[in-house]
Parts: structure tokens; sequence; C-alpha cells
């Protein structure tokens, strides 16, 4: 049952973004279904909000991405996939095919349109928009932003941060639960230890293997994803960062010192793929096609082999013990005002797109000394957003679109899926913003101080936060201990940022303009109709006649509604 809900999912996002003509990618992370689509103009941007499943809608300059949630991507994603893969297979005439166009009728997928609905003739005179902020509006100003946001972002340094992220994003479900093994095994290694558990003693060492064999081998992994995402193949990529994972490098010398297995790391396994990358580029350039087959490859693993050897391994390895010593330096020393910063700054570094070097960084720590102690300090930012979006809720008693958003999202925001409150509620009303950032400063603050007295907290994997964090925690003392204090810093941004955004998040006209009932919500079609469904009130309306008329189609900032009508809420 729950396989054909997702299947069913899959059936109307596919038709809403266009059909399976309009995808030509397909792939996601760890909250998100990534599309790169041929005519963004096709996607129902509305509808696709409207859906209870999609928990937001997030654009860059490359990927058109549907915020599903951990979990529910995982199960949806292949159900998108085999649909059109599928529906090309057969022509272009499966599910999702986007002929005849969205709105031009009531097949799978329409939109309430003129087509749809024969008796909706224009209205000469639209009802006005109402005085008040709609769920929908505010998604629509989110969108914008997106937009604007990804127009700045698109820079070479960032976008190739981005290409940078795409290598270690696909990581992150090994990293997860190898991280979660880890904890576990921690936890009977001191069971077994104390003679409490020593029916276990024979079960640590199988789960010491599982845990530990992803991370002996990720420069593998890494190397595979380099040359794939920079247009080489990828096991020529692997192949010239597995050199660094070889346990036979300890016999060769550099810079007069011994090698030792692993050194360099992922960064070196990187820049070892890249390096394979445009040797493989070169020869295939020059090298005749008869004897390509052959001297290729060989070129390709032989040089960027041995510079990995003689050059990249010790000079990645300098770079990744100094951004380990660094990080440990600047929470030690730094202690609440470091962990201030980081968790103040840390949602305007993702707005500018530069939280993606962070990835690599966050790898480095894991390899390292087993966990990141970057990341619980950074996820406060997303306590912040839920003690804000909490504060607006309570503020805005009278607007029930808002509020219905809102409260949607939020548990989503406990399990640290933070998208469809920033984008649907606290970017576009701009102070809430600011002032939820304010309350991840004062989380941030309080993991920082803590380890500046003493206890790291560090987490085994990234990708997830929030609550979802809890399984993940490691440091330097007990679980316990760790859980209480990344416990105590998420209740510090929670109530920070709920007092900073309920005190100093509103003006008095905001709260003149916002907290009102908005004149959308008494009219009784309050959504889009998918799938040719057309309920009897969406017909006509009594109260001002409010129609959709004609066909719905994207625009720059994202918000389908059609211009010169009144808008509806949707949801986030």
């Amino acid at each position: 049952m729950s396989a054909d809900k997702n299947r069913r999912l899959a059936e109307t996002m596919l038709a809403l973004v266009g059909g399976a003509r309009n995808v030509t990618s397909v792939s996601q992370c760890m909250t998100r279904l990534r599309l790169v689509l041929a005519d963004r103009s096709l996607v129902q941007d509305a509808a696709l909000r409207a859906l209870s499943e999609v928990l937001g809608v997030v654009e860059d300059d490359t990927h058109f991405q549907l915020v599903l949630g951990p979990g529910k991507v995982a199960r949806v994603t292949p159900e998108f996939a085999a649909l059109v893969d599928a529906a090309l297979v057969e022509g272009g005439t499966g599910a999702g095919d986007p002929s005849p166009r969205p709105g031009a009728g009531a097949g799978a997928g329409s939109v309430l349109g003129s087509d749809a609905a024969p008796d909706s003739a224009p209205d000469p005179d639209p009802v006005p928009a109402p005085a008040a902020t709609t769920a929908a509006e505010l998604a629509a100003e989110g969108a914008s932003i997106r937009a604007a946001r990804g127009q700045r972002n698109a820079t070479p340094v960032k976008l190739m941060l981005r290409r940078v992220a795409n290598i270690f994003v696909p990581l992150i479900p090994a990293l997860i639960g190898c991280g979660i093994v880890a904890g576990l095994n921690g936890l009977l290694t001191n069971l077994v230890s104390s003679g409490d558990a020593r029916w276990a003693a024979g079960i640590v060492p199988a789960l010491t293997a599982i845990s530990t064999g992803f991370m002996s081998l990720i420069a593998v992994f890494v190397g595979l994803n380099t040359a794939k995402e920079f247009g080489g193949t990828p096991v020529l990529g692997g192949a010239a960062a597995s050199v660094i994972v070889f346990a036979g490098v300890s016999d060769v010398s550099a810079f007069g010192e011994k090698l030792a297995p692993g050194q360099g790391g992922v960064l070196g396994a990187l820049f070892a793929a890249l390096l394979a990358v445009y040797v493989e580029k070169w020869c295939r350039r020059w090298v005749p096609v008869a004897v390509d087959v052959l001297v290729t490859p060989t070129l390709t693993v032989l040089v960027s082999g041995l510079v990995t050897l003689f050059g990249l391994m010790y000079v990645c390895g300098l770079l990744s013990t100094g951004i380990g010593h660094f990080a440990n330096w600047l929470l030690l020393h730094g202690g609440a005002g470091a962990g201030f910063v980081l968790g103040g700054l840390f949602l305007p570094l993702v707005m500018l797109g530069l939280h993606q070097a962070l990835i690599p960084i966050h790898t480095t720590l894991i390899e390292q000394d087993g966990f990141t102690v970057l990341l619980p300090v950074l996820a406060m930012a997303g306590a912040g957003q839920v003690g804000a979006a909490v504060a607006v809720y309570v503020r805005l008693r009278r607007n029930s679109s808002i509020r219905k958003t809102v409260k949607s999202a939020l548990p989503a925001g406990f399990l640290g899926v933070g998208e469809p409150l920033i984008y649907g509620v606290s970017l576009p009303l701009g102070r809430p913003f600011i002032t939820a950032c304010v309350g991840g400063a004062f989380g941030g603050g309080v993991v920082g101080l803590c380890y500046q007295l003493g206890t790291s907290v560090g987490s085994t994997a990234i990708g997830p936060s929030g609550w979802a964090l809890f399984p993940l925690l490691k440091g330097n003392h007990g679980l316990g201990a760790i859980a209480l204090i990344y416990a105590a810093g998420l209740a510090a941004g929670y109530v920070a940022g709920f007092l900073a955004t309920y005190f100093f998040g509103f003006t008095k006209q905001m709260l003149t303009e916002l907290n009102a009932e908005p004149a959308a919500e008494k009219r009784p079609a309050e959504s889009l109709v998918v799938a040719g469904h057309t309920p009897p009130s969406a017909a006509g309306q009594s109260e001002g006649k409010v129609k959709v008329k004609g066909e719905v189609k994207g625009d720059n900032d994202g918000d389908d509604e059609p211009e010169g009508e009144p808008k509806q809420p949707a949801g986030v």
C-alpha cells in the first residue's frame, strides 16, 4: 500500500513538472528530489506546492528541487525515475507525458482552466487582492528570493563549490548508516568492558568492521564521484584515488618522509581524481583512436598516480591536518563566541551559496577524528528557525493562511528540514529571518561554551540536523552528557528564536498588514485542481466569481498565479 502511495505521488509530481520528456535528469539528496528540466515554463508551481507531501520547492541555476523530507525522498525517487524511464522507452506517451500541455484539458495533471471549465469566462471585474498576506503570497515571495539568489550565486567560485558538494552528497546515506552503527558499537563496547554485556564480545569486532569499512575506502568513492561530476570515466577516477588508501604506500617516501595509508584523505582523493579527468581528456584529444583503448587508461592512471604519491598525498595531508587543528582550536579558544558566530551566520552562508565549502571540511574531520565538531554548532541555525516560526504562529493569530503553513512545516523543522520554514515563512517576511539567525547564534553559543569547558559534541555523519542528529552524536564523553548538551543547545535556539521574533520580528505596520484574516480565506475555492477533478464550488463563485483562467505557466519568480487574478492559498 505504501509503495502504491509513493508511486501515485511520483505520477502526480511528474505530470506537474511537465511530463517525462521535460525531465532530463533525476537525482536525490538527503531531503530533496533533484530534477534538471528542459523547459521550466511547463512546471505548475502552485499545484506542486499544494501537494501535502511536498514540503517546499527550491531552485538554483542547475536543479529544480522538491523537498520531500528524509526517508520519503528515498522511496519516491526510484518510482519517479522508473516512470521517466518507462515513458521515454514508450516514446514519450507514458505517464506524465506533457502533451497536451498543462491546462489544455482534463487529463492527468491538468489544472483548472478555461478548457477544464467551459463556463469559466474571464471575469472583467476581478476581486481586489486581499489586504492580508496569505501563505501563497509568502511562497511566491520566497520563490522570487530564491530566483534572485540563484542569479547572484551563479559565479564561477560558487558554481565550483556546488560541483564539489555534488561529489560528497551521494555519500551521505553511507555516512549516516555507518555512523549509527559506530554509535551502537560504542555502546556495546562500553557494556562489554564493564562486564554487563559479555554476550556482545563477539559482535563488537563485526560491528567495527561494518562501521569502519566504508570510511577506510571513502577516498575511492570520492574519486568515482569526482570523475563522474567533471566528465571523466568514473572507474579511472576511483583508480587514481585508490592509491591513497593502499597499504603499500608506506614503502614510498615523499619530501623526505614516509607516506602513510590514507594520508591526504578525501581532499587528496578529490584532487587525484580531478587530475585524472584532465589527463584523460587530453589523451582523448591527442591519442590516435586505434590505440586509445590501451594508451589513455594507462597514461591516466600512471600520471595521476605518480603525482598523487609524490605530491598530493603530502600536501593534502598537511591541509587536512590543518583543518582539523583549526576547527578544534576555534572552539577551544573561541568557545561561546565562536559558537555564537557560527550558529548565527550559517543561514546567511546558505543564502550566499558558500555553505557548500563546509561539506569536504566535515568529511575530513569525520575521517580524521571519527566525528565533526562543527555540524552540531551549525545545526543550531535550524533551532532558531523553529523558534521564530512558533513566534510567527503566535503573533499572527488571525492569519489562518500563514498559521496553516507554519503548522504543516514545523514537524519537518524539528527534524532538521528547514526549507519550508525558511522559504515559506521567515525569509519572505524579512525580520523573522534575522531573528531566527539570532536564535541559532544563542544555540551555537551554548554548544561552543561546553566545548571550551571540556565536552566536545560532534556528529559521525553529515546531512541530518535537529532531532534527527541525536543517533549520530559522538564526542569525548559519554553519550548521555553529549546528548544533554546538544539538547540544551536546541532548547536555547528555540527559546532565543521565539523571544527575538516575538518582540523584535514585527513592526507595527507589519502586524497591521499581516495579523488579519485574508480575504482569500473566506472564499470557498482555496486550491488549484489536480488530475482533472473540478469540484462544484470551483465552477463558479458566489462571492466575487473568482476563477483561474487559461494556461498556467511558470514565471521567473516561481508564482504561477495568472497576472491580475487574486492569489489562491497553497501549502508549502
